[in-house]
């Protein structure tokens, strides 16, 4: 198993599976009571009565022979695919442990919960466009295959989010559930690709990962900064009017993506890489806005 997911992990991870809620269904759904008859759905899974359930839908033939009331469980012919998709650029190299380390378990946790429920993922690697693009996968055997991509990815390279995701509803036969995990520290307009991602019917989910030090930088005097993605050197001098006006474009940055989320419906998480992936699938699953 990959150190992303340790198998300790995973039971957390799998009491959350009950509370993901998926908005978007390509034509079916996932994990759902069919109601339609015949050969256009297949058995998924049984699940535990609870009061409220329709009763007309509980398995008889298994309460018989457990005497616990439960629910048969059935996947129609369309299901969901969790589009997966990582900002592998090079600013993600940044921090200990990196962002991209931190954004390829939370992209395994919410991979990890779609095949339990058997959804389909699939791992997009965006740097200037879509730089990778797998085969949807399903099954919770599918999960070494997409341990072991992640585990391949390096950051590297330049970034544009906007024509990645741009790409991605492009090339997408149906929407699913759209996963961007990025520091979204990207002139590229990318929130007009959010918003054709939403106008498409992609359920969104934006999780943005930063370094403590990208948040409250703690330097101060004559520096020269490299930028990561360019190679570029800006010399500067680091007091409390550059630390202000720093700390203002960083709100304005969260602001813009918690306005976008509020406006399209989606959901926006922010985190640091020193934050437990646990804590932050929690929110995932909430479904809230960053404030």
């Amino acid at each position: 198993m990959s150190a992303l997911l340790s198998p300790s992990y995973l039971g957390e991870l799998d009491a959350l599976r009950r509370r993901l809620l998926v908005r978007a269904r390509g034509g079916g759904a996932g994990e759902h009571l069919a109601k339609r008859k015949g050969g256009s759905a297949e058995f998924l899974e049984h699940r535990e009565y609870v009061a409220g359930d329709d009763p007309r839908r509980i398995d008889w033939m298994a309460f018989a022979r457990t005497g616990e009331p439960v629910l048969k469980l059935f996947r129609a012919e369309e299901d969901v695919v969790f589009r997966l998709v990582i900002d592998a650029s090079a600013s993600l190299a940044f921090g200990e442990p990196t962002k991209l380390e931190h954004a390829k378990r939370i992209a395994a946790s919410l991979g990890y919960l779609a095949l339990r429920s058997s959804e389909r993922a699939q791992l997009v690697v965006a740097r200037e466009g879509v730089d990778q693009l797998s085969e949807p996968i399903r099954g919770r055997a599918a999960l070494p295959k997409l341990l072991r991509s992640l585990d391949a990815l390096e950051a590297h390279g330049r970034t544009s989010l906007g024509e990645a995701l741009q790409d991605v509803v492009l090339r997408s036969s149906r929407p699913g559930l759209l996963l961007v995990v990025s520091d979204f520290l990207d002139a590229s307009p990318f929130e007009s690709a959010i918003f054709r991602a939403a106008q498409s019917k992609h359920d969104i989910v934006l999780v943005q990962v930063l370094t403590k030090d990208e948040i409250d930088p703690p330097y101060e005097g004559d520096i020269a900064f490299v930028d990561s993605e360019t190679d570029e050197v800006v010399e500067m001098t680091i007091d409390d009017r550059a630390l202000a006006l720093y700390r203002a474009s960083y709100e304005r940055l969260t602001a813009r993506l918690a306005q976008t989320a509020r406006k399209i419906g989606a959901t926006y998480v922010r985190t640091t890489t020193d934050e437990p992936a646990l804590e932050v699938m929690k929110r995932v699953v909430e479904r809230g806005v960053a404030t």
